[in-house]
């Protein structure tokens, strides 16, 4: 605790994990103390939670929560993906061909969108007997596409990488006997690709030549890293986990946490992303998924204003990832990944097509 520089973020977590264990006035406790800092935080929607419904206390903290955080809609669909049962993450854009691509969990490939909204397969299942396909992104140069990957179980995660037209060009296995979750990447320049690993709590620097995975130091442990992104001079990179953000100065490797303001949390962030001084997020640890915008301090290192772009619609049912095209963020805004439970599907009748929604920046 004393190392987490976000309080609420520690006390959320921890209250999920007394109420997972039937320890409900412990949860009640913490989450009184967590809801008082007044960073946004909402149980209501936690399934670790929903015991706590039956506590008159807890029904009252969530509807005081409510009140002081109210539903925000910007967003609009701007593309469906009929196929219903795709259960993506990752999402990346060639900006330069106006090209989406989009991982499936349970099908094991990625699928191409135009910008007509044309649905194909770029990666056909089990082609290359790849595993669940996490965080996606696009090299400008020559327009290939490398993707994290890693099994439900924790092993054999693989980085991979296919040309412009989906042939696999390489691919990379973690290359040691623990657990691994290759979750998400970013691009820098022809010879770096720093990659989140959530299950081993690491963030490697790829080396694209010697082929091999350097795992970064961190100021405190990191716990399920997750978003990563990386400045548009190509130093600073902003790595999420449950937590928080942390800022890595790569010209130095020097790094601290980004102080999230009064009043706000970069807790659990599952996709992360540079615009203009600030950053993008699709985010899950504050309880109800939302997507922020954070304007930093000139350093990076301090939030100056938190924006709610989306939150408590009716468009937004598990979202994790975006991309950003032509000042605007697109994100899947319905993965349906909570209805997934390894190979199987919870509940069929919950199934729907995949959106993916729109959100204008600069108006």
């Amino acid at each position: 605790m004393p190392k987490i520089l976000d309080r609420g973020a520690a006390l959320y977590l921890l209250a999920e994990r007394y109420a997972r264990l039937g320890e409900f006035p412990g949860a009640l406790s913490l989450l009184k103390e967590c809801v008082s800092l007044d960073e946004g935080f909402d149980p209501t929607d936690s399934p670790a939670f929903q015991p706590l419904k039956a506590y008159p206390e807890f029904r009252e903290l969530a509807e005081q929560v409510r009140r002081r955080y109210p539903p925000a809609h910007q967003a609009r669909v701007a593309f469906t993906v009929p196929e219903k049962d795709l259960f993506p993450e990752g999402l990346a854009v060639d900006s330069d061909r106006r090209i989406f691509y989009m991982g499936s969990m349970r099908y094991k490939k990625i699928v191409m969108i135009t910008g007509a909204g044309a649905v194909s397969d770029f990666v056909r299942p089990d082609l290359y007997n790849l595993m669940e396909v996490g965080g996606i992104k696009v090299d400008p140069t020559d327009h290939s596409v490398w993707a994290a990957t890693g099994p439900d179980s924790g092993y054999n995660s693989e980085l991979v990488h296919f040309d412009a037209h989906g042939k696999l060009l390489e691919r990379f296995p973690a290359g040691s006997a623990e657990p691994h979750i290759f979750n998400d990447l970013v691009l820098r320049n022809s010879q770096e690709i720093y990659l989140t690993d959530t299950l081993a709590n690491q963030v490697y620097n790829f080396g694209r030549k010697s082929h091999s995975f350097t795992p970064l130091t961190f100021p405190r442990p990191l716990f399920r890293p997750n978003g990563i992104a990386l400045s548009d001079t190509g130093n600073s990179l902003y790595v999420a986990d449950a937590f928080g953000v942390i800022l890595v100065d790569l010209l130095n490797n020097a790094a601290h946490e980004v102080n999230p303001g009064r009043g706000a949390t970069l807790a659990g962030i599952d996709g992360l992303y540079w615009y203009k001084g600030g950053l993008l997020a699709v985010q899950y640890g504050a309880g109800s998924h939302r997507v922020a915008r954070f304007r930093l301090s000139s350093d990076g290192l301090q939030v100056t204003s938190t924006e709610i772009l989306e939150y408590r619609t009716p468009l937004v049912s598990f979202p994790t990832t975006g991309a950003v095209a032509g000042g605007n963020f697109y994100f899947i805004a319905n993965t349906g990944i909570g209805n997934l439970k390894g190979d199987k599907i919870v509940d069929p009748k919950k199934l729907e097509p995949v959106h993916i929604a729109i959100l204008p920046l600069d108006q």
